[in-house]
């Protein structure tokens, strides 16, 4: 009982401190690239927070499955230093005696990972896709700032408007550089409004002149009009059918046998699989010498997560490119992984004792 509970104390502090580490070192890099971002026009400045928001649900199981595996690791790496270790085995506690308090600990933070990887993460994904979406495709003259010029998504024409209206639906004193493969143009108005059609948005330009050059020939053209239209930006937004494998439910991924639907799967139940192959992991190598005051086994267990998980990407890679069925790639990674740290464990209770034999046949011989 007391060490159970010894145990779990120390997992659950550990584990608190090192996700609100881990959490903010990433939400410090992502708020630095999400500004960056908006500032070159790529986001809108309004969305940062919330992007800020996604993207830290989206990746919480990783950043649950790291933290949980740091924790396990260091707290008994920690207690092979403090020759606590050395105290539970010689009272008859072999290593494999610690699944059991780990799990106690961990079962939670596995369950949360599972719940995150199956159900949230396709949500988060469909939600930021969305607005990402919606801000791409917002009409260019809704992208143009008052008084300064600016260039199209599509990067053939330059705008300089002078807004007139709140909300940016009217505009006087507009004037358009456009560039379509030779031809160059120049249209400048008095004013100009959009018109949304469920098709796309067009720019509707009164009273102006569009002054035309062929940059082949050396031709150009002037002409004059009282009503003029320009495309302002294509409304096509992703539908259910046209969002990616990443943004879509579990269960319709689950219906669908397309490759890359398959591959998505099996990367979300990897992340669940993998959290849970991660503890056995880290029991097997927090193993470390008392005398010896370095931390390399923390290094070796970090490069064995780095490992562990570029391998869930490969074989959502492999299934997503038909290499290997979903069935074989999770067996393979994560069967692979469960065998490994089995052994590993087996070798940590019975290791010592095996290498010992030699030496004990060595002194029977002698001794006779």
């Amino acid at each position: 009982m007391l060490f159970d509970s010894s145990l779990r104390r120390d997992l659950s502090r550990t584990f608190g401190a090192t996700l609100v580490v881990i959490l903010t070192i990433v939400l410090t890099m992502m708020v630095i690239r999400f500004l960056g971002q908006a500032a070159l026009g790529r986001v809108s400045p309004q969305d940062v927070a919330l992007l800020l928001g996604y993207y830290a649900l989206g990746h919480l199981p990783t950043m649950l499955s790291l933290s949980l595996f740091i924790a396990v690791v260091a707290t008994l790496s920690r207690m092979y230093r403090d020759s606590e270790m050395v105290i539970w085995f010689a009272s008859g506690v072999g290593l494999s005696r610690f699944v059991r308090p780990v799990l106690r600990v961990s079962w939670p933070v596995l369950l949360v990972v599972a719940l995150l990887a199956l159900f949230v993460w396709p949500w988060v994904n469909k939600h930021s896709t969305e607005m990402r979406e919606r801000f791409e495709q917002r009409s260019d003259l809704s992208r143009v700032a008052p008084g300064q010029f600016q260039t199209s998504r599509d990067g053939q024409r330059v705008f300089f408007i002078e807004r007139a209206s709140e909300d940016g639906r009217d505009g006087r004193n507009v004037f358009i550089l456009s560039k379509q493969g030779e031809r160059e143009s120049v249209t400048s108005a008095r004013s100009g409004r959009i018109v949304n059609t469920p098709e796309a948005n067009y720019l509707v330009l009164d009273r102006g002149q569009r002054n035309e050059q062929n940059l082949k020939t050396e031709e150009k053209t002037v002409s004059r009009f009282e009503n003029y239209r320009v495309l302002a930006g294509e409304r096509a937004l992703s539908s259910v059918d046209n969002l990616p494998p990443k943004a879509r439910r579990t269960i319709e991924l689950l219906r669908g046998p397309e490759p890359r639907a398959q591959g998505e799967l099996t990367w979300r139940l990897g992340l669940t699989l993998g959290a849970a192959n991660l503890l056995l992991l880290a029991i097997g190598l927090s193993s470390t010498q008392p005398r010896r005051a370095s931390n390399w086994n923390l290094l070796f267990a970090l490069l064995a997560f780095v490992v562990y998980f570029n391998l869930i990407n490969l074989s959502q890679a492999w299934v997503a490119s038909s290499k290997m069925g979903m069935g074989f790639a999770l067996t393979l990674t994560h069967g692979g992984a469960f065998v490994l740290a089995l052994a590993l464990l087996w070798w940590r209770d019975h290791g010592t004792n095996l290498a010992l034999l030699p030496r004990l046949r060595a002194a029977r011989k002698a001794a006779a």
